[in-house]
């Protein structure tokens, strides 16, 4: 292989930020969680004050993917890398209104150059009636 690519090659894998499907050596870095759903997406206050379950349906979660609502990160129950339960009560959510649910995952498992971790979902809205 001639100098030239090789040099943009190695370029390209170690760039920060680079993408890492792209890294070969990223392959132990912590995806970016994706969320997609929640169920239920409505509830009534009733429901949180009795202790309800959350499910959060999405892609990419990992043993260390913590559910957050409002900001406040929930003991998470990781069924799978496509699902995570949570139970919500009064304790985290105090009444009716629109409530921010994401999903976090801490950096980890890659020091590698080049090599991004972890990070945060977008975030849906459940309704608390």
């Amino acid at each position: 292989m001639p100098r030239l690519t090789l040099a943009a090659l190695l370029a390209v894998l170690f760039l920060p930020g680079c993408n890492n499907t792209l890294n070969p050596f990223c392959g132990s870095a912590r995806p970016v969680p994706m969320i997609g759903s929640l169920t239920p997406s409505s509830v009534d206050f009733a429901q949180v004050q009795q202790g309800l379950t959350l499910n959060v349906k999405g892609a990419q979660f990992v043993a260390a993917s913590q559910v957050e609502v409002n900001g406040k990160p929930l003991a998470t129950s990781v069924v799978s890398n496509a699902l995570l339960k949570v139970t919500l009560s009064a304790g985290v959510i105090s009444g009716p209104g629109a409530v921010s649910v994401m999903v976090h995952t801490p950096s980890g498992g890659s020091g590698d150059v080049g090599c991004s971790s972890g990070g945060d979902s977008t975030a849906l809205t459940l309704m608390v009636n």
